[in-house]
């Protein structure tokens, strides 16, 4: 059934409790949005199929709690993870500024050093902003992340984050290991990235 799936790659969906990582998940995985979504108790896992320019990947997704009391399963959470999404809340200020502490858990924790980094800015639907997009853009440069801002209520960008960084992950030789050893993929350059229907959303520094 999978023959024609080219690899498989392990994402992580990490930040803070409440800034929306299961609903960009459930978004992603189920174009579902439930608005009296529960916080996650320990890990909650998904596996979806992407085509990125006629390669398949599947792609299994990690969410976390973003609570302090299940820090306990990180290790194993980060180990041989080829992408991970870091989410804040552009209408939480305090989502924002904990994205250090966040960056601080994966460099400690994480298997591989050209592990692709996407922050994703969730929540644009809300009038309430307190973060800036040029406050995103500026910190994704700062530490050599694509960024994106979301919404996973409208589906504004949701497709478009994981997307981007995938075919980010595919374009990384090294990061992933085909199942067939004479298997060379050919991907667009960086710059054709906005063509597939990501409108002005995504940014890559």
């Amino acid at each position: 059934m999978d023959e024609d799936v080219l690899t498989t790659l392990k994402l992580l969906i990490i930040g803070e409790s409440g800034v929306g990582k299961s609903s960009l998940l459930l978004r992603f995985t189920e174009d579902t949005f439930d608005p009296e979504q529960s916080a996650t108790i320990g890990v909650d896992f998904k596996v979806k199929t992407l085509a990125i320019e006629g390669n398949k990947a599947k792609l299994a997704i990690w969410d976390t709690a973003g609570q302090e009391r299940f820090r306990t399963l990180t290790p194993s959470y980060y180990r041989g993870a080829q992408g991970v999404i870091l989410v804040y809340d552009v209408s939480r200020r305090d989502s924002f500024t904990k994205l250090e502490n966040w960056l601080n858990e994966l460099e400690t924790y994480t298997t591989r050093n050209d592990i692709v980094k996407m922050l994703v800015g969730n929540k644009i639907d809300k009038d309430d902003r307190e973060v800036d997009r040029n406050e995103g853009l500026k910190f994704a440069r700062k530490h050599s992340m694509l960024f994106i801002e979301a919404s996973a209520k409208t589906k504004d960008g949701v497709q478009c984050a994981f997307e981007e960084l995938v075919e980010k992950i595919l374009q990384t030789p090294g990061l992933w290991e085909s199942d067939n050893p004479g298997h060379r993929i050919q991907l667009g350059s960086p710059d054709q990235a906005g063509g597939r229907g990501c409108g002005g959303y995504c940014s890559i520094p």
